[in-house]
């Protein structure tokens, strides 16, 4: 769950290698692992294996850090807790660009993006240690340039009227840019992330799965889900990015490639130069 910071956060020091400059400091496959781990993966692929959708969004460097400073807050880009809400007639007006993050109770939803919003002092998330604690959509905005949405968890202890929640803010949110599905990088997709797939086609909303939680799991397991997901994408989706990102909350992989792409994908990266 997020929550807006009571006070004191001024002293609050960013994790390590939550900012870019932490990063380029590394050695340069660590660097590249961090910040591309889909691609450290290519190498342990068989011969002949089709990478093409391992590289469709690749910025360069000054992408990413101008998409780092748009999540970089300070007292002329504030970057605030806005509202949550159970309905849609409590959501906060539509004014700007907007995603939202959804996915199964526990998949880490809450952990991504406090760490997306790392470089954010002024808001606080608390990640509870018990699924289903996002009961309500919670509204973040980031300056005068996009809005972030906490969806809540669904599967296990889901709230009652999670489908009518989110169907309804699908269908009737017309600023929404992209919904991040997130799935669990150890066990790969499950039941319900079909059915949010399902639902998110029957709709037509544009959307990318983003692999969780990459940390944790074996490189065997992490490149068997992440091919099955891949081929799970071609086969059977019209709406989804074909190209999977890949993070780890704890050693933020993938954080600053997330970042960079919810920049583009709500229009303040017009042009990404490739790296």
């Amino acid at each position: 769950m997020l929550l807006p910071r009571a006070g004191g956060a001024a002293g609050r020091a960013s994790p390590p290698l939550a900012a870019l400059s932490q990063v380029l400091r590394l050695e340069r496959s660590r660097r590249t692992a961090i910040v591309f781990p889909l691609q450290k993966l290519e190498r342990y692929l068989a011969p002949g294996t089709d990478t093409a959708s391992f590289r469709l969004f690749q910025p360069g460097l000054a992408a990413l850090q101008r998409a780092e400073a748009l999540f970089r807050s300070d007292p002329g880009h504030p970057i605030d807790y806005v509202s949550s809400a159970v309905r849609m007639d409590h959501a906060p007006p539509p004014a700007l660009p907007e995603v939202c993050f959804i996915g199964r109770s526990n998949v880490g939803k809450s952990s991504l993006i406090r760490a997306l919003f790392s470089l954010a002092p002024e808001v606080e998330i608390r990640v509870s240690k018990t699924p289903g604690h996002t009961k309500k959509m919670n509204f973040f905005k980031v300056g005068k340039y996009f809005t972030l949405v906490d969806m809540p968890g669904y599967g296990y202890r889901a709230p009652q009227d999670f489908v009518e929640m989110v169907e309804a803010y699908l269908q009737e949110r017309h600023n929404l840019k992209r919904t991040f599905l997130l799935v669990d990088g150890v066990v790969g997709l499950q039941k319900t992330d079909h059915i949010a797939v399902e639902m998110l086609e029957e709709f037509g909303i544009p959307y990318v799965m983003v692999l969780t939680k990459i940390d944790r799991a074996s490189r065997g397991l992490l490149l068997k889900n992440v091919l099955e997901i891949q081929e799970f994408v071609k086969e059977n989706t019209q709406g989804c990015f074909p190209q999977l990102f890949l993070v780890s909350s704890v050693e933020f992989s993938g954080v600053h490639l997330l970042r960079c792409f919810v920049a583009h994908v709500t229009g303040n990266l017009p042009t990404v130069e490739a790296s």
